[in-house]
């Protein structure tokens, strides 16, 4: 298996974020990537460099209006006055209606969720290049591929077609699914991030041809606290093509694998010709989230049971922060996941 990266990912490099209302070190760093390019070699695979795909692929998930927003507005922000380093907004819509804002300020607050999304200089070519990863890793097993995996940093499964948020630009499992789309009649969506894929979620939740299922720490009273209840299971076409399956907090390797099993009972009703792994490794009992309890070979089993499905599968890195066992908790995923895959 190959893991597709590109070095300009590091270059974004977010200061900081508001938790709790209090000013933290952003967790989203760039020492992510040599922690999982270390995990990934481990576990045998070897590093490719993604192609520049333009934004053809990027843009058949998000609007023209938020690429330019995103393209431009580091330079915008930097002719206010007093404005802050990075771009972070300071008022969001209550509602998000027709009207659309001429203001730097203002279009930050409708473009992005939240504060832990700081735009710098770099994070444009940055989320870019992560995107480009999971393009480059999805044309891989469109040729023929088993599997592949995209180091895809910045991560993306909280980014809606026009919005920013939780340290997410650009929905790289979303871009990766499109992607399949055009050899795979149906492609099923398996997030095992921390967090709710709020972005994936919304981007298909009216598309009967892309199945989301999320397994995620109960998000009444976690990240992203507003979506990825379990009576949301998609509007129009879209009517029972979403699954959510939120944990109580702290629940250890047994109740996730018991999650994950009706999971994939749903994965395998839609029969798909592929799947999309939103691979985060924040679920791990010491991630500093410290919203599940999942153990280091407690991934190496989530990684088998998703194997056993037996179809091609781009495994797109989504969450998972830093501490001393991120590397090892990939080579657990990857290790369980060749063991039986097919």
């Amino acid at each position: 298996m190959k893991v597709f990266y590109a070095e300009e990912q590091k270059r974004h490099d977010p200061k900081f974020f508001l938790s709790s209302g209090g000013r933290q070190p952003n967790p989203e760093q760039p020492e992510r990537v040599e922690r999982l390019l270390e995990g990934a070699r481990a576990a045998g695979l070897t590093v490719a460099r993604p192609i520049e795909h333009g934004l053809g692929p990027i843009s058949a998930i998000h609007t023209p209006e938020y690429l330019d927003f995103l393209k431009r507005i580091y330079q915008r922000w930097q002719h206010i006055e007093g404005a802050s380093e990075e771009v972070i907004p300071n008022i969001h819509p209550i509602a998000r209606t027709g009207t659309y804002p001429a203001s730097a300020v203002g279009q930050a607050g409708y473009h992005m969720a939240d504060t832990s999304c700081p735009i710098s200089v770099e994070t444009w070519d940055s989320a870019c290049w992560s995107a480009w990863s999971a393009v480059s890793a999805a044309d891989a097993v469109m040729a023929g591929e088993s599997a592949s995996y995209a180091l895809c940093r910045p991560p993306g499964h909280h980014a809606f077609r026009d919005v920013a948020g939780g340290f997410c630009f650009f929905n790289n499992s979303a871009i990766a699914a499109q992607r399949l789309r055009r050899s795979a009649e149906r492609v099923a969506i398996i997030d095992v991030d921390l967090h709710h894929g709020n972005g994936t979620q919304g981007v298909f939740y009216e598309r009967a041809d892309v199945l989301t299922v999320s397994i995620h720490a109960d998000p009444v009273r976690f990240y992203p606290f507003f979506w990825g209840h379990a009576d949301e299971r998609g509007e129009g076409l879209g009517l029972g093509y979403n699954f959510n399956l939120p944990l109580a907090r702290k629940s250890n390797d047994a109740a996730y694998l018991e999650a994950l099993s009706a999971a994939l009972r749903r994965v395998e009703a839609f029969s798909p010709d592929a799947v999309v792994i939103a691979l985060g490794l924040d679920a791990f009992e010491k991630d500093p989230f410290g919203g599940l309890s999942v153990s280091t070979p407690g991934f190496a089993l989530i990684g088998e049971a998703i194997a056993r499905l037996g179809r091609p599968a781009v495994i797109v890195q989504e969450g998972g922060y830093l501490c001393d066992e991120l590397g090892d908790n990939l080579t657990s995923f990857l290790n369980g996941y060749g063991s039986k895959a097919r």
